[in-house]
């Protein structure tokens, strides 16, 4: 049997859902489409965090009660516009890809639950050392271009019980 790893963005899949759905995804759920019945070795769920803001610690805590490994991180000031304004960043597209190749000696399946293209050559190199590499994300909000370059795709939009509230 497989042996799994799956990688959760979910800055992307919460804005996907939101705009998308106007609904939360279910990180159980998504848990159990990635798997469809393999061995998960493990899931990895990657948030971002502003200062002060109270939600994330029911959100981190429910993750982690999930099973995932969770990675945190605060939202920082990238620069400030011209106008003043601060632009924030706070994204972990480098912490996750590191963390795939990590994985790779370790399992047979890659699983990244992102619609962020940026992630395209990650995959390419996974799927180049012999591991398959599936995206589950938003279709509306995914790169076409990750969804060419993985083995297999699934649209959780499609998937029954993705979303909660």
């Amino acid at each position: 049997m497989d042996r799994l790893a799956l990688f959760c963005d979910t800055q992307n899949l919460y804005y996907a859902a939101r705009d998308g759905f106007d609904a939360h995804v279910d990180y159980a759920t998504l848990q159990r489409a990635a798997t469809d019945g393999r061995t998960l070795a493990h899931a990895n769920a990657y948030v971002v965090e502003r200062d002060g803001e109270r939600g994330a610690y029911g959100f981190v805590t429910k993750l982690s009660a999930l099973g995932y490994r969770v990675h945190r991180r605060a939202v920082r000031v990238h620069r400030t516009s011209d106008a003043g304004t601060p632009e924030l960043e706070g994204d972990w597209d480098m912490g996750i890809a590191a963390d795939m190749v990590r994985a790779e000696p370790y399992v047979d399946v890659v699983v990244l639950a992102s619609g962020d293209g940026d992630f395209v050559p990650i995959v390419r190199l996974l799927q180049e050392r012999g591991v398959r590499v599936e995206v589950v994300a938003f279709r509306a909000a995914t790169a076409q271009d990750l969804i060419d370059a993985c083995d297999r795709f699934t649209d959780l939009g499609e998937v029954e019980g993705a979303f909660v509230g």
